[in-house]
This record gives structure tokens, sequence and C-alpha cells, in this order.
């Protein structure tokens, strides 16, 4: 759980860094800095996406994760949970104090952004396996860096996405631990480490929509997704073996 603890500490300084300057940032500062983030975030996803060894498996991993996600309806959960959080810490975090900042979009969005992607997958899996937490620590200098930005124009919710990285990487790692070379190779050029990347794309730019005001799309119900692109590669692969 090594790299799990250091991403929490760089996002918690991070995200302390860029409260103070939040405070200190004209609202049309903070309105620039967040469309640049935005447009990095796109970046980000068209990068990720691209990668697809096959468009079709994150095609049908993100129209099922979507089916299921809706059904579960993950996006009002996350909003319930980031509401709760307003309600109890919002005064203590600057709720209202500058303008743009809210406790649940700074929570749910950077809970987000620094709990999909493929090194988050697989630096908690070579963590939890054997014990080699160097991605992560990579992993965690960028969300450190990131977190400034992301809490100096939506506020210091930031702060509290470290529960969700807390639960997402230290789950991942434990699972690892649990079952072992049960996961084979997870080398970034394995076919469901690829299509995990690409499906984690394309929620990756449903963000950056978000982030730029352009459409409001419930990413988080579209998580799922990433589960189900490394399944239809199994699938794909079994068939392929019965032919």
């Amino acid at each position: 759980m090594t790299g799990t603890v250091l991403n929490i500490i760089a996002v918690l300084i991070g995200g302390s860094v860029g409260t103070i300057l939040g405070n200190r940032l004209p609202a049309k500062v903070q309105e620039t800095v967040m469309h640049g983030l935005g447009l990095m975030v796109l970046v980000i996803g068209v990068v990720m996406a691209s990668g697809t060894g096959n468009v079709l498996i994150p095609l049908f991993s993100v129209v099922a994760g979507g089916i299921f996600g809706e059904l579960i309806r993950i996006e009002d959960g996350l909003n319930w949970l980031g509401k709760q959080a307003e309600a109890r810490w919002g005064g203590a975090l600057g709720k209202g104090r500058v303008a743009g900042w809210s406790v649940t979009q700074a929570f749910v969005t950077s809970s987000l952004i620094f709990c999909v992607g493929p090194m988050t997958i697989l630096g908690s899996i070579q963590d939890g396996l054997i014990g080699d937490y160097e991605l992560l620590a990579i992993k965690s200098a960028l969300d450190g860096f990131a977190a400034i930005p992301f809490a100096a124009t939506l506020g210091p919710g930031v702060l509290l996405s470290v529960g969700t990285v807390a639960f997402v990487q230290g789950g991942l790692s434990a699972l690892a631990m649990g079952i072992g070379g049960g996961l084979g190779d997870i080398s970034r050029v394995t076919p469901w480490v690829v299509e995990l990347t690409a499906t984690g794309g394309v929620i990756i730019l449903g963000i950056g929509l978000s982030l730029l005001e352009l459409k409001k799309i419930r990413v988080a119900n579209l998580l799922p997704g990433i589960a189900i692109a490394p399944l239809i590669v199994w699938l794909l692969g079994v068939a392929e073996i019965g032919f």
C-alpha cells in the first residue's frame, strides 16, 4: 500500500496549495485555468482512446457500462456523497467564499481524474503483487501537481478525493495480493490493458467536456465500462481458442 499512501499525501499537499492560491485568484483567472484544464483533459482522453486495437471494444464497453451505471446510479451515489460532505464540512472547506467553488463538483471531478486511467490500475496491481510502487510514485507526483489548479478553481473539496484514491487503489492492491499471479501479464501492451486504457480515455473525454461546460455528462455512470473492456478481451480470446 506504499504507493497509495504516497498518492494520498501528494493530493493533500497539492490540494492544500491550490486552496490557498484559489483564495487569491480573480474569478476570470480561475475560469481561464479551468478551461485550460478542460482542454488538457480532452487531449489526455484522445491519446488514451486512440490506442485501442479494436474500436468496437471500447464502444461496447462504454455502452454496456453506461447502461449498468445508470441502473445502479453511480453518479447519483457520488453526488450524494459530495453533498453530504458539503453539508457537513462546506463551511470549513470554504463554500461560498470563492466564486465557482463547489465541494460536490470538486470531489466528484477530482475523484474521477485521479482514479480513471491505466496508471491507477497497473500501479495498484504491481504494488499489491510484488510491492513495486514505482508507477504509483510517478502517478502521485502527477496527481499532486494536478491537484493544485483543480483545488484553486473548484475548491478544497478536491481534498476529499483522497478517500476515493484510498478506496480504489487500496482495494485494487488488496485484490492483487489476494489473487496473486492469476492476473497474468500486466504490461502496458497487454491487450486487456490496452482496451481498458482506451475505454478510460473515452470516459476522460467526458470529464473534459464537462469541465469546459460544453455538455454535462454523467461520467461516473460510464465507469463500469472499465471493467467490461478486459472481460470482452478475455471472451474474444476464449472464442478464438475455441475456433
